[in-house]
């Protein structure tokens, strides 16, 4: 069998990937010790989290609804979070203690925007960012270090893709983790505690950066764990970003074998995102799909683009550049009309035999990508 990511042969899934988001691509046939390891990392960071006083993100565990322009209810320092704070014209009180908008006078409210201004993403922002879990560092760069730390030099990376846009820094955090076990409901998948989303958002918002929220479902349905995450989406600068191929069929575990999606699912999400984003006033929306494999993705012709949903489809993938150009190639083949494009790098996966595609590699490929991931 021809690993469809490497072009190496040899026995059992092509290019299999190991539960909790790392991969095995980079050997001839899928090292299961290592698998098992991976996911045992993945499980371990989430129950230090949990540990630290954190609770899962579903139910009533987020943080209370917003109002509808999608502000919080603490003071943030970011753009694109109007509302938020008191200088935000919405009647607060002001220094001296009198309210700044003038009385008798009706104060219209700014409408919510990105986190460094405006309401589109493209052609304007280039998106560029780090993937991972704290307490997880074989899980991606988000894993080591402090979110600061890592929100810091994020920054730094982006600016070197910049080329004429203005770079937007993402915070691309697993906040539902594929597990090889099927824990107490049988879904094969955690969720990552809502104390920890609440840190990366924080963050995001002190550094005008962009939070995605990472699902690698499990058998878990994707929209219920989309939906689980509503009160953190009302927000203009909270997004979704899928892993589809860790959405595992009846009888699947992660880490086995392939999982896949739909465009028509993929649809369904899109939808759904464009509800909360017309209900609240929303800016748009990104919405990324990471997809290792042209069959991770089945009738992608049937995906179709969202009111104020930037779609999103990232080539994933380890090898060398001509690899990686390889599968780029592939899956940008017949994109279907309004589909965005997103490009994944593993700073040690990529690098072993090998070397790190540069930013000037990754920005001349066509289509150039909306989208640069760091895991």
């Amino acid at each position: 069998m021809t690993d469809e990511v490497s072009g190496r042969s040899g026995s059992g899934i092509p290019g299999a990937r190991v539960a909790g988001g790392r991969s095995a691509r980079s050997v001839p046939s899928p090292d299961a010790s290592r698998r098992q390891m991976l996911a045992v990392t993945a499980a371990a960071g989430l129950g230090v989290l949990t540990g630290c006083g954190g609770t899962p993100s579903a139910g009533g565990s987020a943080p209370k609804a917003a109002p509808p322009d999608g502000s919080r209810s603490s003071p943030s320092t970011g753009a694109g979070t109007s509302g938020s704070s008191p200088s935000s014209g919405s009647g607060a009180p002001g220094p001296s203690g009198s309210p700044t908008a003038r009385p008798g006078r009706p104060h219209k409210r700014s409408r919510p925007e990105l986190p460094r201004g405006g309401r589109e993403l493209f052609p304007h922002y280039r998106m560029v960012g780090f993937c991972g879990l704290p307490g997880a560092a074989a899980l991606g760069r988000l894993g080591t270090g402090t979110p600061a730390r890592r929100a810091a030099e994020v920054e730094k990376v982006a600016h070197r893709y910049a080329a004429g846009r203005e770079p937007l820094p993402v915070l691309e955090l697993l906040a539902t983790v594929a597990n090889a076990s099927a824990g107490p409901d049988g879904t094969y998948r955690s969720r990552t505690p809502a104390a920890t989303i609440r840190r990366f958002h924080d963050v995001a918002r002190d550094r005008r950066a962009m939070l995605l929220l990472n699902i690698q479902p499990g058998r878990a349905p994707v929209l219920d764990e989309v939906k689980a995450l509503r009160e953190w989406l009302v927000h203009p600068d909270v997004g979704i970003a899928l892993d589809p191929e860790w959405e595992m069929a009846r009888g699947q575990v992660p880490g086995d074998t392939y999982g896949r999606t739909s465009g028509q699912e993929l649809t369904r999400v899109a939808r759904y995102l464009s509800g909360l984003v017309e209900a609240h006033d929303l800016p748009q929306k990104p919405l990324v799909f990471h997809q290792v494999a042209p069959s991770v993705v089945q009738k992608q012709s049937a995906l179709r683009p969202q009111p104020g949903v930037a779609l999103i489809k990232s080539a994933d993938g380890i090898g060398s550049p001509g690899l990686k150009r390889g599968t780029w190639q592939r899956l940008v083949r017949d994109l279907p009309q309004g589909l965005y494009t997103g490009f994944k790098l593993f700073y040690e996966e990529d690098a072993q035999g090998s070397r790190l595609m540069t930013p000037k590699e990754v920005l001349a490929l066509r289509p150039q990508p909306e989208y640069v991931m760091y895991e």
